[in-house]
């Protein structure tokens, strides 16, 4: 399963949009193409994660982030992807 790629999951719900997901979702598409690892990427947004209290929300492989924010969202990235850069 080594070609398997990383699921990136973002939630675009209303409450997640409007609190910044909106921004978060272009910060992380910069980074997966200026690292060049868009094709390792499985990207995509839902409508609704349920966890509007705890948003911003974002999965990676199934772990999920809460209150993320287009600047904690870089740190999350580089934990994620600084073993395949």
């Amino acid at each position: 399963m080594k070609d398997a790629k990383i699921q990136i999951v973002i939630c675009l719900g209303s409450s997640c949009f409007s609190r910044g997901n909106r921004e978060t979702l272009e910060v992380i598409k910069e980074y997966l193409k200026s690292n060049n690892i868009e094709d390792k990427v499985a990207f995509k947004g839902q409508l609704c994660s349920e966890s509007c209290n705890k948003g911003p929300v974002i999965w990676i492989d199934n772990q999920k982030y809460e209150a993320v924010t287009p600047t904690n969202v870089l740190p999350i990235l580089n934990k994620v992807f600084k073993p395949i850069l």
